[in-house]
């Protein structure tokens, strides 16, 4: 008979949709016992992970060791197509959407286009305040 290894075994279940590890508080379902684990924190409301620097206190390893990069300035979340850094991986996942996506938001006043509302937002503190709209 052939045995998956544990993490295989995990991994299988992303494909099938199983679940098979269920919290007895709420309706969440998770494909690994460590998923759970870390889920039924949030009930506890218990954060073990201390940041030795401020009163920081995270859930998991990952989110502490993140957090730490905020007092160390160090940003290992590199872009491959321009010189930006990060010291998140989702803020670099984001970042990358300004390479890929289309940009559609075109600024009224000037040439410049973006992919966010919000950087057209701080794009326009650069025009002179002035009226934006015309009445009809």
């Amino acid at each position: 008979a052939c045995t998956l290894s544990g993490r295989l075994k995990t991994h299988l279940l992303t494909h099938t949709g199983e679940k098979p590890f269920k919290c007895q508080v709420c309706n969440y379902a998770g494909t690994s016992k460590g998923n759970l684990k870390e889920h039924l924190l949030i009930h506890t409301e218990e954060k073990p992970f201390k940041c030795t620097v401020c009163e920081y206190a995270g859930r998991t390893s990952s989110k502490l060791k993140c957090h730490f990069l905020s007092h160390t300035g160090e940003k290992p979340y590199k872009c491959s197509l321009c010189d930006c850094a990060y010291s998140k991986s989702g803020s670099l996942k984001k970042h990358l959407l300004i390479h890929t996506q289309p940009k559609t938001i075109q600024c009224t006043i000037c040439d410049y286009v973006c992919t966010e509302s919000g950087s057209l937002k701080k794009h326009m503190l650069i025009h002179p305040k002035q009226k934006l709209f015309k009445c009809a």
